[in-house]
């Protein structure tokens, strides 16, 4: 090879290696620049070994460029030895500079890239949960957020259905709080809840019609969830004391309805586990769930006057007791039933028909927020049941005394059977087999305590309650129970004195009402003096339920007169605290985790992603190199050959004329 030659290759090298600096990525579409790029290497490759990456990959391609170029060249003359060359040497120099900035870059690149992490989870989901958790309870919903997600129970009550959507914000990725989880509220403000008539379990012989009867409420839950959420948004339609009464085969014939029509017409989140018959112990234990919950008793202790207690945690390791905020208790009286709910410490010994441990945390290794709680039903202690129990012994009592001493009371509404349970003169008729029994109300509170005192079932042993069951001992100095239902409609509706409850001013107060006439009770229901939701039927039976709440909380929970602890409610921070609440909080209680172990799944899955990405970019540039390297090895091979050519073939001439010089046949 000659100087010049030398010289040539020199400047087509520097020219091509700065053709091959500029031009390279043409290669690739834009999307792929990145991948031959220092800083598009994977994070677990250090940062000199990423530089050796790159560099090795710019080198080769600059390498078989070149020596494609130099083969095109010297086969057909494209390029030649002008002075267009020599402009390309600054350009060389600038290569040269442009990699050294090159090597200094990835770190530069690296903390902008962790900036713009930093940004990113600035204005992320946390951030959206902790916008959400600033905003009051009464604000609408925003529907628009991807971010909130959705949640429905039906309560399938004896008296009527209703539906409660609740929803809550992405959980804010501590596994030690719970969701958030709260009310929906539409446009308006108004909390999403509907209510229909009559009970399911009217359906009892008519199955087939239950999803029918139960699609309003469903349709009405459809318009206010956003469509895109609806597979994401689990449905519960959970059955009460209605149902319970009912027998097996009716109660599974209802569910079955349920379970096959509902998914036809509904994208809800719905499966078989999802439509059941609760307990009495279960309501029981969702209704404390819901209060303590709306209370923030679940929270960490924040200030030094919050009411605590020292617990003992079921199945934790360390045998120091924990202090935590005091939990409050929980009695709610429904139509049908009766419950109490409160926690007791891990040493009283509580049959395990009556104990309720569970653990509303996501992650069942973390004991801080396992409860231990007695939880009681009773069945027929409801309001309206209790009625039905007091005119059934009525009616049977009256006819039998009737038919022994040959009177006619209660059997004419000219001779009616005096009941101190109802307003004074008041005029009711009780029927049964076809028979009437008229009723006219005394007004009589005490009388009617008095008569109502044999329906508690009581026994004479210690630590007993309704029906005789064990009642562990409440400690009344240190407590705070809640009263739902009809003590907060005994207390509030009629009566006005709905809140922190006083034996005392509720005795005096029910006294007055039961002995006012009901004429005047009327006049005043007239006028508009009693609460919004009272109708006459809350009127006409007010003195009754009024007697049995007193006697259902002093004399069957044996709650002291002097008690002061109780606070009948309705809302809580302007919240209607149903068990509803509870049954969506316990049942949704493993989406935290379930939340958070998605997110490192992301995290991660998208880190490899990225690698992958990167990685079959690499593998796609080196088969592309591979490819390149076979063609210009078979190209020298047929330069080779071509050179070879003229030389073997004159050879051969030579061989072919020596051969015929050689001498001739003998």
């Amino acid at each position: 090879m000659t100087k010049t030659d030398s010289h040539d290759i020199t400047w087509t090298l520097l020219g091509l290696s700065v053709w091959g600096e500029i031009g390279i990525s043409c290669l690739f579409p834009a999307s792929w620049h990145f991948s031959i790029s220092p800083v598009g290497c994977p994070r677990i490759l250090n940062t000199n070994l990423r530089q050796i990456v790159v560099i090795s990959i710019l080198a080769a391609a600059v390498s078989l460029l070149y020596f494609s170029v130099v083969i095109i060249r010297s086969k057909y003359g494209w390029l030649s030895k002008d002075k267009k060359f020599q402009s390309s040497a600054p350009l060389g120099r600038l290569t040269a500079d442009d990699h050294q900035r090159r090597e200094r870059s990835p770190d530069r690149h690296m903390m902008a890239g962790q900036a713009q992490e930093h940004v990113a989870v600035g204005t992320g989901p946390c951030a959206d949960s902790l916008y959400l958790a600033r905003v009051t309870d009464v604000e609408a919903t925003d529907t628009n957020n991807p971010n909130v997600n959705y949640g429905i129970v039906v309560d399938c009550g004896s008296s009527g259905s209703r539906i409660f959507v609740y929803c809550w914000p992405r959980h804010n990725g501590n596994p030690h709080d719970l969701l958030d989880i709260r009310q929906m509220r539409d446009k308006n403000r108004k909390p999403v809840v509907m209510k229909i008539k009559p009970g399911i379990s009217e359906f009892a012989t008519s199955p087939e019609k239950v999803s029918d009867y139960i699609s309003p409420l469903l349709s009405f839950a459809a318009e206010h969830v956003p469509r895109a959420k609806h597979k994401e948004t689990p449905l519960y339609i959970l059955c009460t004391a209605g149902m319970r009464v009912l027998p097996e085969s009716q109660q599974k014939a209802i569910l079955e309805d349920l379970l096959t029509d509902i998914p036809v017409h509904y994208d809800f989140l719905f499966s078989d586990s999802h439509a059941e018959v609760i307990s009495g112990k279960q309501e029981g234990v969702y209704a404390w769930i819901g209060i303590n919950f709306v209370l923030g008793r679940f929270e960490h202790i924040e200030e030094d006057d919050e009411a605590v207690v020292e617990v003992n945690i079921p199945g934790s390791e360390s045998s120091e007791a924990v202090v935590r905020k005091r939990t409050a208790g929980v009695l709610d009286m429904g139509g049908v039933s009766t419950q109490i709910a409160y926690e007791v410490p891990q040493t009283e010994e509580v049959a395990k028909n009556l104990l309720a441990e569970f653990n509303l945390g996501c992650d069942v290794h973390q004991t801080e927020h396992v409860y231990r709680v007695y939880v009681a039903t009773f069945l027929g202690f409801g309001g309206n049941a209790a009625r039905q129990r007091y005119e059934d012994r009525l009616f049977a009592s009256t006819v039998q005394k009737n038919r022994l001493l040959g009177k006619q009371t209660g059997l004419t509404p000219d001779a009616p059977f005096l009941d101190p349970c109802l307003p004074l003169d008041i005029k009711d008729e009780i029927q049964q087999g076809g028979q009437t029994l008229y009723l006219r109300g005394t007004g009589d509170f005490d009388l009617c305590r008095e008569t109502l005192q044999p329906f508690m079932n009581k026994t004479n042993e210690t630590q007993t309650s309704l029906n005789g069951v064990y009642q562990p001992p409440i400690h009344f100095q240190n407590s705070e129970f809640y009263g739902f239902s009809e003590f907060y409609y005994c207390t509030e509706d009629v009566l006005r004195m709905g809140g922190d409850y006083n034996a005392a001013e509720f005795t005096k107060a029910a006294k007055d009402y039961c002995a006012t006439k009901w004429s005047i009770l009327r006049e005043r229901f007239d006028r508009g003096l009693y609460a919004s939701h009272a109708d006459l039927h809350r009127l006409k039976y007010q003195c009754f339920k009024s007697a049995w709440m007193f006697e259902v909380f002093h004399r069957g929970f044996s709650f002291p007169v002097t008690y002061k602890n109780l606070k009948t409610a309705l809302q809580v921070y302007d919240k209607e605290v149903q068990w509803t609440l509870g049954a969506i909080l316990y049942r949704t209680r493993f989406l935290p985790l379930r939340d958070i172990r998605q997110e490192v799944f992301r995290a991660g899955h998208a880190h490899w992603r990225g690698v992958s990405f990167v990685y079959n970019h690499y593998l796609f540039s080196g088969c592309f190199l591979v490819v390149l390297l076979s063609i210009l090895l078979y190209l020298l091979r047929l330069r080779r050959i071509h050179r070879r050519a003229p030389r073997t073939g004159s050879l051969w001439m030579e061989e072919g004329l020596s051969s015929q010089k050689g001498p001739g046949p003998l």
